[in-house]
């Protein structure tokens, strides 16, 4: 089948990724933000764990392309 979801998958996470790994940089220091994450800046964590994530798709998707048949 000529049906390749990792592409676009991982183009979503590592969107997602970089939007949420921003959004806790600019918050670093905002203790009362993180207060019910035992201050824990989940927003950072969560956000490099899917731009990890969505590189290694992409990067999968792209290998995949280039192998030969």
């Amino acid at each position: 089948m000529g049906l390749d979801i990792k592409f676009p998958i991982g183009l979503m996470f590592a969107i997602f990724g970089m939007i949420l790994t921003i959004e806790g940089l600019f918050t670093l220091g905002s203790t009362e933000l993180y207060e019910r994450s035992l201050n824990v800046n989940i927003n950072l964590w969560s956000g490099l764990f899917m731009l990890v994530f969505g590189s290694l798709m992409l990067f999968l998707s792209i290998r995949k392309k280039k192998a030969p048949k």
